[in-house]
Parts: structure tokens; C-alpha cells; sequence
């Protein structure tokens, strides 16, 4: 199993500095990771590191508390996008879900789809805050508005990902749109079980450790 290419290396914590950034381009370059993932202020400078390597660029949206406007969010996907990002990472209005408004939620996912065209979106739900049914019509909605991941966490939530969520999310989707666990993903085993679930990203900030099998990473994501 060749789990560097399922992990999305990322660095999203506030204090982030671009000496931090750059060391995670370069060990995603050495470590031949899927993707990186970061705020969108660094992903001129992840794009400038990561040059002539086949390394992505995500970059988060609505991060991380999914409550600014559709206009907002759509707005900086496409700055992401323009400038260098392959692919988005957006949290949804969890307010408005909870809410039941369902319309509102598809429309936003589907209005940033349709923005970045081509690149992938990656929806972002932050389970800890949902119940199981409104996991499952999330799941759908995203379904729905085309999206190509649906993601368990931020990492900045209450809680990360789990596999009972993940579960729900996997039988509502029907391998109809693919599966990003994030959040709380710290060591060797627990990265290989999402996988052989048939998760097909994994989000963490442990990607060193987790290749290498080294010491458990304490950190944030």
C-alpha cells in the first residue's frame, strides 16, 4: 500500500508562517504525497515550492467555520483557483444544514463547482456537529451538486473523523462521489484501516509520521 499518495499534507493553523509552508512543500516533495493543503494567502507561495513536481495544491474555503456568505466562498475559490490551486477544500454552512435548508447548502456546494469547472471540490461537513441524519442528506446533497469528495472534518471541530460517520457517508454515496477523512488521523493503523474502508484521501498533518511509521505527531489536524 503506497499510502504517501492518499494523504493531503496540510499546515492550516493560524500561527502558520511561510518558513513552516515551505517546509511542507518540501516534505511532501520528498515524501511524494498527494497534496498539500493550506489558507489560501499560501498558495502562490505552495504553487512557486511545489514547481515541476506533480504534487496538487489544496486550498481550503469558508475555513473553518463554514458560516461567511456564498458570495464569499465562491469569491475565494476562484482566487484560489487562479492562483495555483488544483483543488478546494470548502466547509459547508453547517447553520443553514441544521436549519434544513437543504436548498441553500446544494446551491452553494454546486455554485463553487461550477466556478473552479474542471478542479476538484472537496465538501467539508465537520460531523462532530451533525446527527446521523444529517449526515446522510449532506451526503446526498454533495451528491447531488457534483462535487468530487465529501470530507469528514475541519480538524478544528470538536471531534475528527470517525469510522461511523464515515459508514453513512459511504452508503449514501454508492461510489458516486469519493471519500476525504480528516481530523484526529495520527498514526499508521488507523490511516490504513480508513483506506481499506475505501477511503481515498486521508487529511492530517502527521504525513511524516505516518510514512516513515515514526513517533505519533501531536499536532492539531
Amino acid at each position: 500500500m503506497q499510502i504517501n499518495k492518499y494523504i493531503d499534507h496540510t499546515l492550516l493553523k493560524p500561527t502558520a508562517t511561510e518558513k513552516e509552508i515551505i517546509k511542507l512543500c518540501n516534505e511532501a516533495k520528498k515524501h511524494n504525497f498527494s497534496a498539500v493543503c493550506v489558507n489560501g494567502s499560501y498558495v502562490q507561495l505552495a504553487k512557486q515550492e511545489l514547481e515541476n513536481s506533480t504534487i496538487k495544491i489544496a486550498a481550503v474555503v469558508g475555513f473553518p467555520l463554514g458560516a461567511m456568505s456564498t458570495e464569499t466562498k465562491v469569491f475565494e475559490a476562484k482566487n484560489a483557483i487562479k492562483n495555483g490551486a488544483s483543488e478546494i477544500d470548502m466547509v459547508i454552512n453547517i447553520g443553514k444544514l441544521i436549519d434544513g435548508e437543504y436548498e441553500y447548502v446544494e446551491n452553494e456546494i454546486s455554485q463553487i463547482k461550477k466556478i473552479i469547472e474542471k478542479h476538484t471540490l472537496k465538501v467539508i461537513f465537520e460531523n462532530c456537529y451533525l446527527n446521523t441524519e444529517q449526515i446522510k442528506i449532506v451526503t446526498q446533497l454533495a451528491v447531488n451538486a457534483k462535487a468530487d469528495f465529501i470530507k469528514t472534518s475541519t480538524g478544528f471541530g470538536t471531534d475528527g473523523a470517525k469510522f461511523e460517520d464515515v459508514s453513512l457517508m459511504k452508503n449514501i454515496a454508492k461510489g458516486k462521489i469519493e471519500i476525504k477523512a480528516a481530523g484526529g488521523i495520527r498514526n499508521i493503523e488507523i490511516a490504513k484501516k480508513y483506506i481499506n474502508f475505501g477511503v481515498t484521501r486521508l487529511g492530517t498533518s502527521s504525513g511524516v509520521s505516518l510514512v516513515t511509521d515514526g513517533i505519533t505527531n501531536k499536532s492539531q489536524y
